[in-house]
């Protein structure tokens, strides 16, 4: 039975993994349609979006189970679990886990100053360590250039080396979601039970816990806050002492029993977090590309961000950063942003293409709310920028006028005049401009995205 269980949670946690891996690096769109479910039951996508029903059937399992959505869900928790089966098959048992007392000032601390910099509105500060977010970007900018490249290269490199040589040292110290569900899991009912009747003391579970919560010498107890339930130690025991039993009445004797200055930081903690959740709630046609090289991006006073985004303050607010409209945008316009305030949250990039009005695969796919899913129909009305004329550069060829979709530029006197208005920002008559470096159009973004 204790054998079963871990194949099983091996098996789903597998699964999870790859179907996120394959999803995020499908540029074809097609996997969606199967797998579009799992960026949206990661906890804080869901969190930002307003799903709160799915929040809480988290909070409820683990309250049942524990940690279960870091052993399976959670995409960067299974993949650390690479790193410790290789540490496994390149050392065995010279170097194995033992029991390490919990840095909980460590890990509460990180957690109150993520939900601070969330509620400041920083969220492209603090979400450089959520988890889902992190494993997204991580697979996405292996691939990628400049910034986001960077970014996936310390990150695997970070992770790795922490997983490779501490286990899950990253879940229970750094990771906001694994903290915060530590505050529920320490109560859980369902927890693992250690018979000092029948165990003999051989450390086998020890050694092979990953989270290093498990403390034989010191009366045989768990931690279960820092359980991630991925049950290696019941298939390690040799005599059948450890069990999934329900938890006792009594007072749990985990060593980590909170006291009352914990307490009313653990309650302060949930009260921000409830706040951000409420603030979260509140904000709540042509062919292919043409190669053009020699192009300089605008300096845009305003970011562009993609059309269902509202404005720029519910973007920034929502946006997990996971780069998975990256991923799926078939025009590859969105990029990265490079600014520490909406540091890689997506921006739009037209050196390359430009937005197409019959595309609204972004708004599909983002797990988080930061872009709202609209129809095509919906797309046409709205206006996320203005295009700005720079006349010294103009050459008065008149592509713009011609490829604009809405029509909202004209030419006056072999210049171009853009009726704002009608401007929808979608980036055409910035992409087929054939003036170099700086084109004699751009568009600027707006901070309210605007209906017609």
């Amino acid at each position: 039975m204790e054998k079963s269980l871990k194949i099983i949670r091996i098996v789903l946690a597998a699964a999870m993994l790859l179907g996120m891996t394959a999803l995020l690096l499908d540029a074809t769109g097609l996997l969606y349609r199967w797998l579009g479910w799992m960026p949206k039951v990661q906890l804080l996508p869901a969190l930002l979006a307003g799903s709160f029903g799915l929040v809480a059937a988290m909070l409820v399992v683990t309250l049942l189970i524990g940690r279960f959505y870091c052993a399976v869900v959670c995409p960067m928790g299974v993949f650390q679990d690479i790193f410790v089966w290789a540490h496994k098959l390149l050392f065995g048992k010279k170097h194995p886990y033992r029991y390490h007392k919990p840095q909980n000032w460590l890990r509460y601390a990180v957690l109150a100053a993520f939900v601070l910099l969330m509620v400041l509105g920083l969220n492209g500060i603090a979400i450089l360590i959520a988890p889902y977010s992190a494993y997204a970007r991580m697979v996405t900018g292996l691939h990628a250039t400049g910034a986001a490249q960077w970014v996936a290269i310390v990150t695997l490199a970070v992770i790795g080396v922490m997983s490779f040589v501490w286990g899950r040292l990253w879940c229970n110290t750094i990771c906001p979601v694994g903290s915060l569900l530590s505050l529920v899991s320490r109560y859980r009912l369902f927890g693992i039970r250690i018979d000092a009747d029948k165990c003999v003391g051989c450390h086998k579970c020890e050694r092979g816990c990953k989270a290093m919560c498990i403390d034989i010498d010191g009366g045989r107890k768990v931690d279960h806050s820092r359980c991630v339930d991925c049950w290696n130690c019941l298939a390690e025991c040799p005599v059948g002492a450890i069990e999934l039993k329900v938890e006792s009445s009594k007072k749990k004797d985990d060593g980590n029993a909170p006291d009352g200055s914990r307490r009313k930081f653990v309650a302060g903690t949930v009260a921000v977090g409830a706040a951000m959740a409420v603030q979260a709630q509140e904000q709540k046609m042509d062919g292919g590309l043409a190669a053009i090289a020699g192009k300089q991006v605008p300096d845009r006073t305003t970011p562009l961000k993609p059309f269902g985004a509202r404005s720029l303050k519910h973007f920034a607010k929502h946006c997990t950063g996971c780069q998975l409209c990256v991923s799926q945008c078939p025009e590859k316009v969105l990029r990265p942003s490079t600014r520490l305030e909406t540091f890689m949250q997506p921006e739009l990039n037209y050196t390359d293409g430009y937005c197409r009005m019959a595309c609204t695969r972004c708004s599909e796919v983002c797990p988080a709310g930061a872009i709202q899913p609209i129809s095509k129909e919906e797309k046409t009305a709205i206006s996320i920028g203005r295009a700005v004329v720079l006349k010294d550069n103009c050459i008065g060829c008149g592509s713009c006028a011609r490829h604009c979709p809405a029509a909202a530029i004209s030419m006056v006197d072999g210049k171009p005049a853009v009726n704002e208005s009608r401007c929808l920002g979608c980036g055409a008559c910035e992409y087929y401009c054939p003036a170099r470096p700086v084109t004699a159009i751009y568009v600027e973004g707006r901070e309210e995205h605007g209906e017609f």
